[in-house]
């Protein structure tokens, strides 16, 4: 502004040393000496006006700090609640407080603005350096303790009023069944992003269904068997979500990518060696297996040579580590099922005589935790799985039992729910997204009711809710956190997704309102390729490579290009029958008894049309008119030929 700027002058320097030269050069104050800021002053002034504001405002933290401290003292002393009044006082001191300063601040910086030589520095030069001294050394001051208890005790509240109705979290308004054949769904697996289901069975088909690109006709877009001969028993996507694991009832496990092709395959162990550990691989019938949830390319076997088998997707000439259940009089055991927990530092298997048995993934001798009779012996546990949080393990028993175990204190089930019955080694248990739900299937026998997927709330263990898939059992059930989906498998062959419009994302809700694909023309029109490897290269067909080319050349052969003549719409024609009537007599009435052909005679019929041509030639006459010779005695010859021809009497009569 021109009023503190350095180029504004008085009325009595307007003359100057030479009044002459001003008015040439059209300013006045020529000659002046300019005015000199000494900035080291200005600065030791700013540090000292920021370093007075700092304290002032530590003496105002303390201060409410100690009113705090009182506070305190008081609620101990009196055993009751503080009134709001207090957090008043307190919120009223701490205003006061910060009026107090800013008014000081306010005077400081006056005064330093006056003490400053020459004229004032911007706003933004002033404040700069007191705000990063006030960010480096105060911070911002913490809320008064009465609004955190407010606010703590709301968010109880509302969690105890979510957990009162976990049931509604339950996404099972809507469903939609993929047909993955006739036998047993025996493996399910879902990719962590949820965008493919695979789907594995009896049949030895191993099944991969795309949500994004299916439409509602629900197929399949790939079927394969990885392990020919022999059934499937688990299915499961990495981490990652590039490979599947998959476990059949052979000796070898395999890794497949997201289209099915083979990455690895383990070895087979020698069977003939005593200690299993000498090993390269399993020897026995596998049961089922997991990936490792933290580090990519691990995963765990377990199988009928009583060993749990560690192994990477880039050795598979040799497992990792080898884990040996063993009871406690040292005998061998074989391990049912096995997991790892969610953090993978542990990793737990079930077994034959109805053990429960838990190692540090590290250590391979001894187990951390042996329950030895958690369920019944001789009955296959099916399924262990691990909370989110990591403190509690489900076990799914051939007993026809569902138990909960804290691992914290692994001497006793937390709780424990019978009635559940289960006919396949396979039938597992999940928990639910929040950790409130544990779900689990029944099994029933063919025509004896439907299976179900069970319910229980995890901290009261109560059977708090049931669906009714089919009318056969429920072999596997998986819950996906990201999708808020659940996938069930049967023991008819359906694969069964239930979900909710307003609970779930994506998953089923995007191939549900895709409306079903007709089959294009072309597809249907197409002949087989007949593939004959053995005949005379002349005779050797070239390979089809696709629909759309073969249809390209058929398009430039005009034999098969033709275009079929159009039905009869009148009476038949040129030798080809009316529409109505397919009959022999009617073929016969239309060509021959109503033919309207010309049976008159042909000179007649070609001289009818004489007298037109002698009047109008058109083809013969002009063409022959310049090299055709006049007639001169064709008049002549015709009276004698009329004469000779003409009958006695008329000649009598002339």
């Amino acid at each position: 502004m021109e009023s503190s700027g350095p180029s504004e002058v008085t009325g009595a320097d307007a003359s100057g040393p030479d009044p002459q030269l001003a008015v040439t050069m059209g300013f006045t104050g020529f000659g002046k000496k300019a005015r000199t800021f000494d900035l080291e002053a200005m600065f030791e002034q700013t540090r000292r006006t920021a370093v007075e504001r700092s304290r002032k405002t530590l003496e105002a933290r303390e201060k409410e700090e100690e009113m705090n401290r009182e506070k305190e003292l008081r609620r101990q002393n009196e055993d009751t609640e503080p009134t709001p009044s207090g957090s008043s006082v307190v919120r009223g001191c701490s205003k006061s407080s910060s009026r107090d300063t800013s008014s000081e601040s306010e005077d400081s910086s006056d005064s330093s603005s006056d003490e400053l030589i020459g004229p004032p520095l911007p706003p933004k030069m002033v404040g700069e350096p007191v705000n990063l001294m006030e960010e480096d050394i105060l911070g911002p001051l913490p809320p008064p303790l009465d609004e955190e208890e407010e606010e703590d005790d709301d968010d109880d509240e509302g969690e105890d009023g979510e957990e009162e109705n976990p049931v509604q979290k339950i996404p099972d308004s809507h469903e939609i069944t993929l047909k993955h054949g006739t036998k047993t769904v025996s493996a399910l697996g879902l990719d962590p992003s949820g965008a493919r289901l695979v789907t594995g069975g009896y049949d030895y088909d191993v099944k991969f269904w795309d949500f994004a690109g299916m439409d509602a006709s629900f197929k399949a877009f790939r079927s394969l068997q990885p392990c020919e001969c022999h059934q499937i028993k688990s299915l499961q996507y990495s981490n990652t979500g590039d490979m599947i694991l998959v476990v059949s009832g052979s000796s070898q496990a395999k890794v497949i990518d997201r289209d099915g092709f083979e990455v690895m395959e383990c070895i087979k162990g020698d069977q003939y060696i005593v200690d299993m550990a000498n090993t390269k691989g399993h020897t026995a019938m596998l049961h089922t297996g997991s990936w490792h949830p933290k580090i990519k390319g691990e995963f765990m076997t377990c199988s009928n040579d009583a060993t749990v088998r560690i192994w990477e997707v880039e050795n598979p000439k040799k497992q990792k580590s080898v884990f040996k259940p063993r009871t406690v009089q040292g005998k061998k055991v074989i391990p049912t099922t096995c997991t790892y927990s969610r953090d993978g530092s542990l990793i737990a298997a079930a077994c034959q005589n109805g053990s429960i048995q838990i190692w540090d993934r590290n250590l391979t001798v001894h187990p951390k935790f042996h329950y030895k009779q958690a369920h019944d012996p001789g009955t296959d546990t099916s399924c262990v799985a691990f909370s989110y949080d990591g403190n509690v393990l489900a076990s799914r028993g051939g007993d026809d039992t569902l138990k909960l175990w804290d691992i914290r204190q692994f001497n006793k089930p937390l709780f424990s729910a019978s009635g559940l019955p289960t006919m396949f080694p396979m039938t597992d248990c999940c928990f639910s997204p929040d950790d409130k739900l544990i779900v689990t299937g029944t099994s029933v026998q063919r025509g004896c009711g439907n299976g179900k997927l069970v319910f229980f709330e995890r901290r009261t263990f109560q059977r708090v809710y049931e669906i009714d898939i089919t009318d056969a059992s429920v072999v596997r059930c998986l819950w996906h956190p990201k999708l808020n989906q659940i996938m069930v498998g049967t023991g008819n062959g359906l694969a069964k997704v239930y979900y909710d419009p307003n609970k779930s994302q994506r998953g089923a809700k995007l191939c549900v309102v895709k409306t079903q694909r007709k089959a294009k023309q072309a597809e249907t029109l197409t002949q087989d390729y007949i593939i004959t490897p053995h005949a005379l290269p002349m005779f050797r067909e070239p390979r089809q490579r696709s629909t759309r080319k073969q249809l390209e050349k058929d398009r430039l052969d005009p034999l098969k290009s033709h275009k079929p003549e159009p039905p009869v719409a009148g009476p038949g024609r040129g030798g080809r029958v009316g529409t109505h009537g397919g009959t022999l007599s009617s073929y016969i009435v239309k060509n021959i008894a109503l033919d309207k052909t010309d049976d008159s005679n042909p000179r007649e019929a070609i001289l009818r049309h004489a007298k037109a041509a002698e009047d109008n030639p058109y083809w013969v006459s002009p063409a022959y008119s310049k090299t055709q010779p006049k007639t001169m005695f064709a008049q002549v010859e015709s009276d004698d030929e009329e004469a000779k021809n003409e009958p006695e009497w008329k000649k009598r009569k002339i």
